[in-house]
């Protein structure tokens, strides 16, 4: 309507300025005339219109017609098999199990620390001295009782092998000297406990007894020590798992606040499952020779729970859905230079990577996919290829 009305206008200037209408748009510009230059402008801009308006009726009718110019446009990729390697993204927390808090065993006034906070110290090698309260003086004067038992004994022992003197005597000499050895050996370890080793190598984290303090065991404490080579990461994982992550599956663990990434194995993975969130626990060991990792830090699993060496994977965003649920992408088939036919196809997905997603069932190795246009097509229809990749 719009187009007719602008052709009448057009048809009514013309013919109000009918003496100018043969005259060159040079002419009417030489006149210095303003309304004819202004006439002759209206003019030509109707005339323009008028074109523009049949051009657009001819290429309608063109697209009718002609069945080239209603191919949709298309891009397509090739399947190729490859490896597809899925993780299972987990966050736990650092651990070590020589990480503990030693107390003292006997109780006394702590005399000695022969070390500092922050050294590396070997296993059994002697941290502080608490007094024995005499008790070095009294193993002295067992070991001279026992010393004299034992003679007595061995005395007893020879004259008795002679048939000389009574069994009662030899048998009396005899339980003499061994509860004499009992009594020192039991006085030892006592006196041994006043000398606090270390019980595993490792570095001396806090001295919290001061020397000069009295000690009481199961109340006292004197350090902490901790081995930071043997470094393990804790974690719950959900039971859905619990065939998929086991025992030497490989794991990139990532410490966010050291801005570090290691590759690490599953050492343990348990086989309770925690009723209260139906998760199952599993140790990752972690290197750590520079002792950059510490304990209680945080980190994150990446644990590989499924590898496909021949994989196929395609974008998601190329997947449609039928009315049955049926997932389904388009495939190409009699092609012909650039032009092809789109051929629907069937697939089942496993799982994802990313913005792709892994084909289980329905495409082969060397199947043409098509990408960019995949939603605009349809079963069986012909399609023109702009990029194969």
């Amino acid at each position: 309507m719009k187009n007719i009305i602008t052709l009448v206008i057009a048809s009514l200037i013309l013919s109000s300025c009918s003496g100018d209408k043969n005259k060159s748009v040079e002419d009417i510009i030489e006149t210095n005339d303003l309304e004819k230059i202004r006439t002759k402008k209206i003019e030509l801009d109707a005339k323009e219109q008028a074109l523009a308006a049949e051009l657009k009726l001819l290429e309608a009718k063109i697209k009718s017609l002609d069945p080239q110019e209603r191919i949709p446009l298309i891009t397509t990729f090739t399947a190729k098999e490859d490896v597809f390697t899925h993780f299972v993204e987990l966050q736990g927390s650092v651990s070590t199990k020589q990480n503990i808090v030693i107390s003292p065993e006997f109780s006394g006034l702590l005399t000695r620390i022969y070390v500092k906070e922050g050294q590396k110290v070997n296993k059994g090698q002697i941290l502080a001295k608490i007094d024995d309260g005499g008790l070095s003086q009294q193993v002295a004067q067992l070991n001279i009782q026992t010393a004299l038992a034992k003679t007595t004994y061995e005395r007893q022992k020879r004259l008795w092998n002679q048939k000389i003197g009574s069994e009662i005597q030899y048998l009396q000499a005899k339980a003499n000297y061994e509860a004499q050895q009992q009594a020192i050996n039991q006085l030892q370890q006592q006196v041994s406990k006043t000398v606090v080793r270390a019980p595993f190598s490792g570095t001396v984290d806090a001295i919290i007894a001061d020397q000069g303090t009295v000690v009481v065991p199961g109340q006292s404490q004197l350090f902490r020590l901790v081995n930071l080579q043997d470094m393990y990461i804790e974690t719950d994982v959900p039971e859905l798992y619990i065939s998929e992550i086991t025992e030497g599956k490989d794991v990139k663990v990532e410490f966010p606040v050291l801005g570090k990434e290691v590759d690490a194995k599953v050492r343990q993975a348990g086989s309770f499952i925690n009723p209260a969130n139906r998760t199952f626990k599993i140790q990752v060991d972690v290197d750590n020779k520079n002792e950059t990792i510490k304990p209680n830090l945080t980190a994150k699993l990446k644990i590989n729970d499924y590898t496909n060496d021949k994989a196929i994977l395609i974008p998601q965003s190329i997947i449609s859905e039928n009315a049955e649920g049926e997932q389904y992408v388009y495939t190409i088939t009699d092609k012909d230079g650039d032009i092809a036919k789109a051929k629907r196809v069937i697939i089942e997905t496993g799982k994802t990577k990313g913005d792709y997603i892994e084909v289980v069932s329905g495409l082969d190795n060397g199947n043409e996919i098509i990408n960019e246009g995949a939603r605009s097509v349809k079963e069986g229809q012909t399609i023109k290829i702009l990029i194969s990749q």
